[in-house]
């Protein structure tokens, strides 16, 4: 017999928060705890299963409200505490920003961003997100923005995973590029990683409910946008703890390697790939090895995969956005 605990976070103004496993889908749960402020209800199942689902409802006046998307997993297998951040009235799918400028005052600095919002941020208020400021922002969220017309399906790509309990909720920066040739590569990423350090982050801190710490803090792009984001990781580790970099044309118009290999070993986690053959296969695997040398460790602070027969475009990318995505926000079912 194991036990598990589970942790339910949520503003409540009417009613209560109770807990239905699938062990009996029809009773309630009474809860062992309720926080003075009733923002955290919690439970306790034992349970000679390992795993189990459950879900959290709101009962008000006598009837029953399901907490919106799909189950939530558990388990018995040990003491770690399982949070849940349920919503209960809105949407099972997340929302986007109007496209922003910021900032709005410089005209030569400044870029063009939409935000990916994810579902329930303005219901559940007492949650807080790890964001990912992805480049390349037209080819993210709307295929008639994309380039070719196809995008990279985030949303829809987040918002799969954490129904499968395998990720958090994320919150989704999406940069417009202004001359990506130029802001990508040496030395116009110098500028363009002191705009993402002293300008974006600071504005989507400051009206967002994120994790503001370099571990919730990531960031991703393909191609020359693989290159910026490995700098801005290389550059900025105590900004961006996580840097993801896809496909990325390393050694084209960067010193990225010969940095790798001359300053010390930085305290931020890779995803490095590509595909094979076309798709800059042999410099990611030479930057993979360099990672290596310098002290990097498989699965700790370094992701690396080749993809055989996987294009230089997005839907390639689109496709195995999930391992990077899993990477930096996974989480057990124990967590």
């Amino acid at each position: 017999m194991g036990t598990a605990k589970i942790q339910v976070f949520y503003p409540i103004t009417r009613g209560r928060v109770v807990l239905r496993t699938e062990f009996d889908w029809n009773r309630s749960v009474e809860p062992t705890y309720v926080s003075d402020d009733q923002t955290i209800t919690e439970f306790v199942i034992e349970s000679d299963q390992k795993y189990f689902y459950f879900k959290p409802g709101l009962e008000i006046d006598g009837g029953l409200t399901w907490s919106q998307g799909d189950n939530y997993l558990a388990t018995t297998a040990d003491t770690s505490v399982r949070r849940c951040y349920p919503h209960f009235f809105c949407s099972a799918q997340g929302t986007f920003s109007p496209i922003v400028r910021v900032p709005e005052g410089d005209a030569e600095a400044n870029h063009l961003i939409r935000v990916y919002i994810p579902p329930g941020y303005d219901e559940n208020t007492v949650k807080r997100y790890p964001v990912l400021y992805m480049h390349d922002g037209t080819n993210l969220f709307f295929g008639d923005e994309a380039f070719g017309g196809n995008e990279w399906r985030v949303d829809e790509n987040v918002e799969l995973l954490h129904s499968m309990n395998l990720i958090d909720k994320v919150i989704v920066v999406g940069v417009y590029a202004k001359d990506r040739m130029y802001e990508y590569t040496k030395p116009g990423y110098e500028r363009y990683g002191d705009f993402m350090v002293n300008q974006l982050k600071p504005f989507i801190d400051a009206r967002l409910r994120t994790l503001p710490d370099p571990q919730n803090t990531a960031v991703m792009g393909s191609s020359l946008g693989g290159v910026v984001s490995f700098f801005l990781g290389w550059h900025y580790p105590h900004i961006f703890g996580k840097a993801a970099c896809l496909s990325s044309t390393f050694g084209y118009q960067d010193d990225l390697m010969e940095r790798v290999a001359s300053e010390p070993k930085r305290n931020v986690r890779f995803y490095i790939d590509s595909g094979w053959p076309r798709d800059n296969y042999e410099r990611t695997t030479a930057m993979r090895d360099q990672l290596l040398a310098k002290g990097f460790e498989f699965g700790k602070d370094l992701l690396y995969f080749a993809f055989p027969g996987a294009l230089h475009n997005e839907d390639s990318w689109a496709a195995r956005s999930h391992v990077p995505f899993q990477y930096f926000f996974g989480k057990a079912a124990r967590i």
